[in-house]
């Protein structure tokens, strides 16, 4: 039986991670004849609309004044320019420990997604009315009022650490903290607590205020009618914290909309060196001073690298053994590798694991930590100390992991079963689920 056509609004966070997760389901679920509109933060403008998708945008801020002698609307935004900026700009803090980077990282995120949530709820509701969704899909880790208030069912994907689902048995979300460390665990919460109190009981009244339900104590979004999380089965926490019905886990979420990569050299896939694929993600790449690090350790290895370079990659150069650009596609790079050094981000880690491959991790803030801590207590590759690493622990860890045959059948056993379970698709089965119900 054919599926009636529907109308889904996809509402992702600005940064690529969640808004590429979005535009994989997004994409599946065009294929199977629906309608996908995106309600994204406005620097995608043009992006989304050439993949087949509608736009609806929205904006988190008031515009920049036009710089002198530019058309209003000519310059081309970065997409995810938004956080790209604001993450730059706090970088310096990436030093400091996850308990300390409470107050001083992860509260200032939250006051920023507080503050764009209410500048942008009237746009929401006029996006909305005009749009009529049958579905509203958020992936994001805040409450916007307008999506849970719409009288349509609504879907929260957490692709992020699900520790932000918190349980009594699990390590605090952001501390990046060991699974048998009850005491740190404890400390951490209580640092939580102090710091964040005050901004969540002003969130929680505004968002009642719009109409929407009260918050989980100290948490910033509700639950929805179905909620997805992307998260690798041999990573996850559901012994230890299992999750209700309403939560289906997909072990990867790894779009299909990129195209093939650039050409990379021929030594670069004729087998005579291990390929090691070097990326921070589209905001920890702003850290010049890191990259710079990373790249100078490798440059004395027997390994082509190639370098997610980012926003700044005009700031450092490459070895002659190595190769990069601005933007890369990474689903179709990581297939042909075999190491991944990371910062942790949801989706690279989540990828890694979907194509099969070990990894080295630094992590720089949120939930970096938490996926860098995952992945090495569960044995599928090594976590550094960002900013304390050194070159020979950097090296070593690359030699070991590359030598480690045992870990490598293992690893691409584990990739292999998680392709099986097709998480895209079974993504927009979920909501096709709830789109199938009775509207509100």
């Amino acid at each position: 039986m054919t599926e009636e056509r529907r109308t889904y609004l996809f509402m992702p966070e600005s940064a690529y991670g969640p808004t590429n997760n979005c535009i994989g389901i997004g994409n599946e679920l065009l294929k199977r004849g629906h309608r996908v509109v995106f309600a994204a933060e406005r620097s995608w403008q043009g992006k989304l609309v050439a993949l087949g998708f509608e736009e609806d945008l929205v904006d988190l801020a008031p515009a920049a004044e036009p710089v002198e002698g530019e058309v209003e609307g000519e310059a081309e935004q970065d997409a995810g320019a938004f956080w790209k900026e604001y993450i730059q700009s706090i970088s310096p803090e990436f030093r400091k420990t996850t308990a300390e980077q409470l107050e001083t990282v992860t509260l200032p995120i939250w006051e920023e997604l507080a503050n764009g949530a209410k500048y942008c709820e009237p746009q929401l509701k006029a996006i909305i009315e005009r749009v009529q969704p049958d579905v509203i899909i958020e992936d994001n880790v805040i409450a916007f009022p307008a999506l849970v208030t719409a009288g349509v069912p609504f879907v929260r994907i957490t692709s992020c650490n699900p520790l932000e689902v918190p349980g009594e048995h699990i390590a605090p979300v952001f501390s990046g903290l060991g699974k048998d460390d009850h005491e740190g665990w404890a400390d951490f919460r209580a640092e939580y607590e102090r710091t964040h109190r005050p901004l969540w009981e002003s969130y929680n009244a505004w968002v009642q205020e719009q109409g929407a339900p009260a918050l989980p104590d100290l948490e910033f979004i509700h639950t929805g009618d179905a909620n997805l999380y992307v998260y690798p089965e041999v990573l996850d926490y559901t012994a230890e914290r299992p999750l209700d019905e309403s939560w289906t886990r997909l072990d990867s979420s790894v779009r299909e909309t990129e195209q093939a990569p650039a050409d990379l050299p021929a030594s670069f896939t004729d087998g005579s060196r291990p390929l090691v694929y070097f990326s921070l993600g589209s905001l920890g790449s702003a850290d010049v001073e890191l990259m710079r690090r990373v790249i100078s350790v490798l440059a004395d290895l027997p390994v082509n690298v190639i370098v997610s370079k980012g926003p700044l990659h005009e700031e450092f150069e490459l070895a002659d053994h190595m190769w990069g650009a601005e933007f890369l596609p990474q689903t179709k790079i990581l297939p042909l590798v075999d190491l991944v050094i990371t910062h942790g981000g949801n989706n690279t880690t989540t990828e890694a694991l979907h194509f099969g491959k070990p990894m080295i991790l630094l992590p720089l803030f949120w939930d970096q930590y938490d996926n860098a801590q995952r992945v090495h207590e569960q044995g599928y590759g090594i976590r550094l100390s960002t900013y304390g690493f050194t070159a020979q622990e950097l090296q070593d860890a690359v030699t070991g992991l590359l030598g480690d045959t045992d870990l490598r059948e293992r690893i691409a056993a584990v990739g292999a079963d998680i392709r099986s379970k097709d998480g895209v698709s079974a993504a927009a089965d979920a909501i096709e689920r709830v789109g199938a119900r009775e509207r509100v």
